[in-house]
């Protein structure tokens, strides 16, 4: 079988951090978090990283990975863009913010031949995940059973804001029962002064156990998703043409194809604590916690 290809979604303006983190130095030598997920994914055995960009962010991200990983691992770009006419949609909607995550996936077909694994720019996920990702993606998966990597949200919560995940129901199998998008979760103090976890819907607060697992947008995918991604999205562009806000996410691709029975997701296990930069106050923690890394020996002083 192939190597498989990571797949990098780092279209996004991070607007809540304030500035286009996805090229921001957190290592000892300016290394980014995208440097230690790249870094991950080959020795775990990737052959292939594809990021998803803008089309204007393109020469600066060559500027900056292209010739440091030469010969290390195949670079490819893909655009995510406003022309939907290449999806099947034939007709101009005005908007000022992508489609989502499931859009920019979509954006990557041209560019994807293999089983493939998507990320987020600007999570740090770990060597765990990436080893156990990679395995599963060259022994286990098929069009009918695919994955994602299950990190508990108790390990995903940033102390300085909400935050978005996408929350798993899993069956005593490990295989995931439905995920739905949570827009909105963050911690509260209670009456008595404990922490927790909550999610608002609605305007109402609902308490989240900290071991719930969360879908970080760790994906194991084959190309088949594509196909079945497409014909969601015809279908959620005329149903959501007129909301400038409205966005197709990754988790409801796999939640349909879940409830129609088409389709079983494996919800791979991982106790790693996940960190990333929701917002700028978050820097210093994630800076930290690579320097620690760094001296554990988990990486290099100097990754590439």
């Amino acid at each position: 079988m192939s190597k498989p290809t990571l797949l990098i979604l780092a279209a996004g303006m991070a607007s809540r951090y304030g500035s286009l983190k996805q090229m921001d130095g957190f290592g000892p030598h300016g290394e980014t978090i995208i440097d230690y997920s790249i870094y991950d994914a080959i020795r775990a055995g990737f052959g292939k990283v594809v990021f998803v960009i803008r089309e204007e962010f393109l020469d600066r991200m060559r500027s900056v990975f292209d010739e440091k990983l030469k010969g290390k691992i195949e670079v490819d770009y893909a655009f995510q863009s406003f022309d939907l006419t290449k999806f099947g949609v034939n007709k101009v909607i005005e908007r000022t913010k992508p489609w989502g995550t499931a859009h920019a996936v979509m954006s990557a077909k041209e560019h994807v031949n293999e089983p493939f694994c998507v990320i987020n720019a600007d999570d740090f996920y770990g060597k765990d995940a990436f080893e156990k990702m990679a395995a599963f993606l060259q022994s286990e998966v098929s069009d009918d059973n695919m994955a994602l990597m299950g990190f508990k949200v108790g390990n995903t919560m940033s102390d300085y804001g909400y935050v978005s995940r996408g929350v798993c129901d899993v069956d005593e199998r490990g295989n995931m029962v439905s995920v739905t998008e949570r827009t909105n979760i963050y911690y509260v103090t209670d009456g008595d002064g404990n922490r927790k976890i909550v999610y608002e819907e609605e305007g109402k607060q609902h308490d989240l156990d900290p071991d719930t697992r969360v879908s970080m947008n760790f994906w194991g995918f084959t190309p088949h998703i594509f196909e079945v991604a497409q014909d969601m999205f015809v279908e959620f562009v005329e149903q959501n043409g007129d909301n400038p806000k409205s966005e197709f996410f990754i988790p409801s691709v796999p939640d349909y194809l879940v409830k129609a029975n088409k389709a079983s997701f494996r919800v791979i296990p991982t106790s790693s604590k996940w960190f990333g930069v929701t917002y700028k106050e978050d820097k210093p923690v994630v800076e930290e916690s690579i320097s620690n890394l760094v001296k554990e020996g988990i990486y290099p002083n100097k990754l590439f």
